[in-house]
């Protein structure tokens, strides 16, 4: 039975939905330790570093933002505690203070998982016929794109 009337039934949105919240829990935990290195960023390329890393925190709290709402379009509720987003995300925590390089080395890799798991997603969901969040998703995997090259730039002698 549909629930939202947008022509996806509930099996469909739960299968969706679980895919989103797999991202939305990566892209917090990345958010996260973005933040981190925000804050504990140290050396030479410091406020070059500070700004990109700002910035790359605020763009994420924005996907952060969508991917919940676009859970709760297809009638859907997402999960939202720190502890079910580490449960659910592959993305680990940094718990360590990194050099600069090393920071960018580790937030570049993890834009990289998050267009692998975005890609795969964006499969799966065309599969389900869902062409609203397959549309939703190539924006996002084209952002994380383009975050990961300036990343691999900043990293490549």
């Amino acid at each position: 039975m549909e629930k939202t009337g947008i022509g996806l039934d509930k099996k469909t949105t739960e299968q969706v939905s679980v895919l989103l919240q797999k991202i939305l829990s990566d892209e917090y935990i990345l958010y996260t330790k973005t933040r981190n290195f925000h804050w504990n960023v140290k050396g030479p390329q410091f406020y070059g570093r500070h700004k990109l890393f700002e910035n790359l925190y605020e763009e994420l709290n924005e996907s952060i933002d969508e991917i919940a709402e676009r859970i709760r379009m297809i009638g859907e509720y997402p999960k939202a505690s720190l502890k079910e987003f580490l449960e659910i995300g592959t993305i680990k925590e940094a718990n360590t203070i990194l050099k600069s390089n090393d920071m960018t080395k580790e937030l570049c890799a993890d834009h990289a998982t998050l267009i692998r798991e975005i890609r795969e997603s964006i499969e799966k969901i065309s599969e389900l016929k869902d062409n609203g969040t397959e549309d939703f998703l190539v924006a996002l995997m084209q952002k994380h794109e383009k975050t990961h090259w300036i990343l691999l730039s900043l990293t490549e002698e």
